[in-house]
């Protein structure tokens, strides 16, 4: 750190618009450079530096694969008690209501599926462009 402001003796001042600072705040921000002042010589200089971006729809897609994966969740959860139920069931009529039931969740089950293949798939699509 010493080293590297050794030689650097001269100042400049710049005045900028408060639009023009946020502007140039907001990129250094989203750059991996750490002082506003590195990123100001990089651009002044022509220097490299890496900038982050950010894909809102990707954080759509997202948020919709943690809904589906929650309506997943709570898929199993009903899916584990009709299990333990079924076995704990001595009565055919009532396991013939649970077996009816069972099949009502695993079409649903079925249906989360599909959904999540098919966003999956535009996910690939988005990456691969």
């Amino acid at each position: 750190m010493a080293e590297e402001n050794k030689g650097r003796k001269r100042r400049i001042t710049l005045r900028l618009t408060a639009e023009e600072y946020a502007e140039l705040e907001g990129n250094w921000k989203n750059s991996t450079v750490r002082k506003l002042s590195d990123l100001v010589r990089r651009l002044i200089f022509g220097r490299k530096f890496t900038v982050y971006t950010r894909n809102k729809s990707m954080d759509d897609l997202l948020e919709e694969l943690g809904l589906l994966r929650r309506e997943l969740n709570a898929i199993g959860v009903n899916f584990n008690q009709a299990v333990h139920r079924l076995n704990m069931l001595d009565h055919a009529p009532q396991m013939q209501a649970w077996i009816m039931r069972f099949e009502q969740d695993r079409e649903r089950y079925f249906v989360a599926i599909s959904a999540i293949e098919s966003k999956l798939l535009s996910l690939n699509k988005i990456w691969l462009q």
